[in-house]
């Protein structure tokens, strides 16, 4: 397939702005962070790059829902549908939260420094059991650091649009330390930007709806690998419930592909 000077130009666009946005904000996180308390400085700045970027990117955030976050530590569990929902949400969502980002993408200059100084978990799906244990210690360390953590517990971006199963490695965060999970559903990014496109295309309606759930507690007492799937399936019935709310849609499947069993299985964890 060629590509067509007008989609060079349109790409170039969108992400040469972007591309600036990213080295200014987080240099300033880089360099400012450290010196202010509790890292501050990186916190604003990646909302601020966040709400900078979509504004850039003419895309519209509409958000309901707020009055659910509770304060110190919980879980975000989102739905996954762009590679720009993490602009989307990190414009929106309340808290200092910690992202389960993958592990490329600290690698990239200025985005990755930023992620790894303000204490963002890198994650390698597909690495093996040993890999997942680790992550999901990881998740808890920084639930117990009286921070939110935010997961996208599909593991990927959904390649059809509808939400896919759930995966455990999120929720062993909640079980293990009793802070509840919040379930966040968003809808329009798959189709400004879906798996595989160079850019957010055209299309005049740039609207993106994010709707916040209330805050499912986990269990207390059972079997923890129970109580996680337990937790997994509250929340995949909330943020489909949210989700269609808002005009999105579920896949015909069910809440995940396995139990929760072991926490080293690395194909249900993350």
């Amino acid at each position: 397939m060629s590509v067509k000077p007008y989609d060079v130009w349109r790409a170039a666009k969108q992400w040469v702005p972007f591309a600036a946005k990213t080295m200014a904000f987080a240099t300033i996180s880089i360099t400012a962070g450290p010196l202010t308390p509790d890292r501050r400085a990186s916190l604003w700045a990646m909302r601020r790059w966040s709400q900078s970027s979509t504004k850039g990117l003419n895309i519209k955030v509409e958000v309901d829902g707020l009055e659910n976050v509770p304060e110190g530590a919980f879980v975000y569990a989102s739905n996954h549908q762009s590679i720009v929902d993490i602009i989307v949400l990190g414009g929106v969502l309340p808290g200092d939260y910690k992202w389960a980002a993958r592990r490329s993408l600290l690698r990239v200059p200025f985005l990755g420094w930023h992620l790894a100084l303000a204490g963002h978990v890198p994650v390698d799906r597909g690495a093996g059991s040993r890999a997942a244990a680790q992550v999901i210690e990881r998740f808890v360390t920084v639930v117990k650091s009286g921070k939110p953590l935010l997961v996208f517990p599909e593991g990927t971006r959904t390649p059809t649009g509808g939400l896919k199963p759930f995966k455990n490695g999120g929720f062993y965060a909640s079980v293990r330390t009793g802070v509840p999970v919040v379930p966040v559903a968003l809808q329009g990014t798959f189709d400004l930007m879906r798996r595989g496109a160079s850019d957010t295309g055209e299309a005049n309606d740039r609207i993106v709806r994010v709707r916040i759930g209330k805050p499912i507690t986990p269990k207390q007492e059972g079997r923890e690998g129970a109580r996680v799937a337990n937790l997994r399936d509250q929340t995949f019935a909330a943020v489909s419930d949210l989700l269609v709310s808002i005009g999105g849609r579920v896949d015909d499947v069910s809440s995940v592909d396995a139990p929760a069993t072991k926490v080293g299985d690395a194909r249900t964890a993350l």
